[in-house]
Order: structure tokens, then sequence, then C-alpha cells
């Protein structure tokens, strides 16, 4: 016959006669389970307090075991986070500084270390920091100051300065740069900045963007700084620029990446062309200014050009001969194959890197500043990475052409 197991009584669970006292002292007087000031919450800070005094048992012992000396020096005060209520902890301190505790981290500000990972989550995903004290509130009872809230985003600024200062590759074939407009508070004001972004595919194909810049107004002048950040950061070579109708970017670019092939957006200029035509007008005009860029070379289309100013006589000359003006910039991809056409002929690949940031913060109107601003966007590409940084489709292929079309230019920085 099997032994029954003993069960275990109040004082095999907590040894310690006064914390045992206590709590049933606070049971029979109904005091709440947990919460601030709860029995459970007291319980739990004294087991933390003791298990980080474990810890340190075992940092001391394993400084002893290298012959290295060190010993406890008192203890400090820090307060965490716990689904049970605040922990007002006493963590215990060594000598020389080098006991790093696992139970709760330096710098976290809950237990196990996931209340950070909580608020940085809510704020990449478009929250301000109003939004995530009350939803902190509905959906954990925690009550936390927006100041508190502003201290963790803030940790993710060392990682953001990495990121932007990290060194680039030698090489990218194709990168696409645009714009993105954001109010931002300065000086006590509301104004119009522009966030400066830029997309490159590597030799391999791999998707990542480069940087955010955030400056003035669009200008020529200020892509020129971006690009000379670029430089400074290891690129030497771009092969495929991919750019709006900006006035002056193309001489912008080749002043800094001067062998760079600049490729107008086709898309762009389409919109551009229609758009003061009716909708009916407007959908047989794209049609035909589709017959332009879809040709097989650039005399075909030069020729469909001519067709087109012939058939709207209204209207045709004037689009056709905007069209003329930006001609090279234009039919820049009609030199190469269909794979390279469709990568370059417009800059829709960060269009949409900037919808997925238009979506998740659609509800805000401003920010407080550029630094606030910064850590979103940082936050929210890094939360949704899986949506944008993918290798380019049929890259073996474009390898390929780019290769004979290149050649050492391009294969010199390919992996052996």
């Amino acid at each position: 016959m099997a032994k029954r197991k003993k069960t275990l009584s109040l004082s095999d669970l907590i040894s310690d006669p006064e914390q045992r006292k206590k709590i049933q002292e606070g049971l029979a007087s109904g005091k709440p389970i947990s919460g601030e000031g709860g029995i459970f919450t007291e319980l739990l800070q004294s087991i933390v307090d003791a298990c980080l005094d474990g810890e340190m048992e075992v940092h001391l012992d394993e400084s002893k075991a290298k012959e290295e000396s060190n010993r406890r020096n008192g203890r400090g005060r820090k307060t965490v986070k716990s689904e049970y209520g605040d922990l007002s902890l006493n963590p215990p301190r060594d000598r020389k500084g080098s006991f790093t505790p696992k139970l709760v981290e330096k710098r976290s500000r809950a237990l196990g270390g996931g209340f950070d990972n909580i608020v940085l989550a809510l704020y990449a995903q478009g929250n301000s920091n109003q939004d995530i004290q009350r939803l902190l509130n509905q959906m954990y009872g925690i009550e936390y100051s927006t100041s508190g809230i502003s201290q963790i985003t803030e940790q993710v600024w060392p990682r953001i300065l990495e990121w932007q200062q990290r060194p680039l590759k030698g090489c990218y074939p194709i990168i696409y740069l645009d714009g993105m407009h954001f109010r931002i508070k300065e000086d006590g004001q509301f104004h119009d900045k522009m966030v400066y972004s830029v997309l490159g595919v590597d030799v391999e194909g791999q998707r990542d963007i480069l940087g955010l810049y955030i400056d003035g107004a669009e200008s020529s002048s200020n892509w020129s700084l971006v690009l000379d950040n670029l430089k400074s950061r290891g690129v030497e070579d771009l092969i495929f620029v991919c750019i709006d109708g900006l006035k002056g970017f193309k001489q912008a670019i080749q002043g800094i990446f001067p062998n760079a092939i600049v490729q107008r957006c086709i898309v762009h200029k389409v919109r551009n062309s229609v758009r003061f035509t009716s909708d009916k007008e407007r959908k047989r005009m794209c049609a035909d200014l589709r017959k332009i860029y879809t040709s097989a070379n650039r005399n075909e289309a030069l020729i469909a050009l001519d067709v087109f100013e012939k058939k709207w006589p209204k209207k045709g000359p004037k689009i056709a001969q905007k069209w003329r003006n930006d001609w090279d910039e234009l039919m820049a991809f009609m030199d190469f194959s269909e794979h390279i056409r469709r990568m370059i002929y417009t800059t829709n690949p960060i269009e949409a890197l900037h919808r997925i940031i238009r979506k998740i913060v659609k509800s805000k109107g401003a920010w407080i500043s550029e630094r606030a601003l910064t850590k979103q966007l940082f936050l929210s590409l890094e939360q949704n990475e899986k949506t944008w940084k993918r290798k380019a489709f049929h890259w073996l292929i474009i390898q390929e052409e780019l290769e004979d079309k290149f050649g050492q230019r391009f294969t010199k920085w390919l992996r052996e």
C-alpha cells in the first residue's frame, strides 16, 4: 500500500516564525491577499530579498574561488512592479560592484523584466505615454507614472545611437530614397519636419533600412547630407538610386556617388501627369501612359509618347513635354531586363515601409520632440521587421545580370 504523501504545513512553507505569525494575523484580520500591502505581496517581497541574498552568496563564493578579494557592501533600495503589487526590495551590494542579479536585473523595474518589454511593445504600436499608463492600469491593475514610462522608453536610446552609427556595407546595388512629413514641437511651437528614409538592397539581395534622418522641408541639399552620412559609414558605391521628382535630386546624388544610375519613379510621374483630369478621362489616359513605360526599349517608348501626345491634343502636349524633360531619368530602367526593371521603376518598396509606419502612428497628431519621434520610429520598425526585411525576389537572376553589366564593380563585393 502506497504511503500517503505528507501535507505541507505553514511552518514547512514559511520557516521564519515572525513572517509566519504576520501572515496568520493578516489572514485572521481579513487583510487582502495581493495588491499594495497585501499578505502575499509582503511574502513575495521577503522571498525575493532572500533569493537575492542567495545569489550574492554564490557570487562571493565564485570570487573567492578565483582568488579575487570581494565582500558585501550593505544594501540598496529598489521598487519593482509585480502582478501582486509594488515590491520594496533591499538588494545586496558588493564592494567591487560586480554583482549582477538574475532574478531582478539591474535597471529593471519589474520582477522578471517583462514589464519593460510590455511598455516598449505598447510604445512601438503608436501609443503615447498617457495611453500606456491607461492600458497598464486596465490590463494589469498597475498604476505607473508617465515619467516612469518615459524612463523605460529612454532605455532604448543607446541601441538607437548604435544603429544610427553602425558601419554599412561597401556596395548597395539598389537604394530607395523618400521622405515622410511629421509635426514636431520645437521652442514651444509645432513645426513640419521631414524624416529622410533610406532603404537599401545589398549584393546578397537583403533589404535593410540604412538610416532615418530628421530635418526641415525636403531639399536636395538635405539629401546630400544624408548621402554624405552613408559614405562616412562605409558605403563606396551605389548602382541604382530610385527617387521621386525633387528638383536637383539627381545632381545631389551624383555629386556624392558619380557612377550611380538615377531612376525617377514612374508611378509618381504617372500620378502627377493625370492629377487634374476627370475620373473617366484618368483611367484611359493612364492606360495610354502605361504603353510608354512597358515598351521593349527606349525607341519604342519614345514612339508611344508621340502617339500619346497626338491622341490627347488638349492635355497631351504639356504632359509629353514634362516626360521629355525627365526622359533620361524616367527611362534608365529600360536598359535592363524585366527583373531589374520591376525592382527599380518605382519607389513603392520604401512607400510600403512608410505605410507600415503611418498605420501605426496614424492616431498621433504631433510629437513633443525629435527624440520622441525617433524612438517611436525605431521601435515600430523593429517590432514589424518581418514585414519589410525580406530578400528581394529573383535575386539570383538579378545577380547574374549585375555581374554581366557591371563586372568587377559588382562582383568584388560578393562574399567568396
